[in-house]
């Protein structure tokens, strides 16, 4: 017999990500509107899907309470590693700069590119790219599979970062401890060692010319 009522709510609140299966996602007209100049996922390299490259990012926003504050979110599709970025406010400009200095504080090697939804707050997505020499792919609308790194990390920070609270209260030093902790644990794709282990090595081939093995292989997943 399932249990129910508050002993199925206190069950459910110690599952990892706190909620007992994936919402059904709408299917009807996206209503966000239209970025202009968009480049579709479906024309990255090859090199993106099999992550076999290091340096190309899945990104997103997490909002906090009645959508006012945000963080944004990176994950490096190789490694798993865990970028976070302090923004202020959920808007366009806010991602900008925030996404902007972020990125450009990883090596250059691992600078490749974004791939994100086709929320409004990326559509200063061309100057994204002027400023960080990352191209930018949008994945298509109700697709969230399609960012699956992204995707379930976002639901693993929602231990730290929980919804309906104000995310404007953290700071960019308390945002890296939490990353922190995410690219400490170990990983049973990556043979339980961490992703920060995993992206050490891979940053480290790729600051190598001419290396034979500058062509690392990875667990595929999400």
């Amino acid at each position: 017999m399932l249990p129910r009522g508050e002993l199925r709510a206190g069950l459910l609140g110690c599952l990892r990500q706190g909620r007992s299966g994936r919402k059904r996602r709408s299917r009807g007209q996206d209503r966000r509107g239209q970025i202009a100049d968009m480049t579709s996922l479906h024309v990255r390299p090859p090199e993106v899907e099999d992550r076999l490259i290091p340096g190309h990012w899945e990104g997103d926003l997490i909002k906090g309470a009645f959508n006012r504050s945000a963080v944004g979110t990176l994950v490096e599709r190789s490694s798993r590693l865990v970028m976070l970025a302090q923004v202020e406010g959920a808007t366009a400009p806010a991602a900008l700069e925030g996404f902007s200095r972020v990125l450009n504080g990883v090596p250059e090697p691992m600078r490749k590119s974004l791939t994100y939804d086709q929320g409004k707050e990326m559509s200063e997505h061309q100057r994204l790219t002027e400023r960080t020499g990352v191209a930018v792919f949008f994945a298509d609308p109700h697709s969230p599979w399609q960012r699956g790194s992204n995707e379930n990390t976002n639901g693993l920070l929602r231990q730290y970062l929980p919804k309906g609270t104000d995310l404007s209260g953290y700071r960019q030093d308390d945002l890296n401890a939490i990353a922190w902790r995410l690219n400490t644990r170990p990983r049973k794709l990556h043979g339980f060692r961490t992703p920060l282990q995993v992206y050490a090595e891979l940053l480290e081939k790729a600051q190598t010319p001419n290396s034979a093995n500058n062509q690392p292989t990875v667990a595929l997943g999400t």
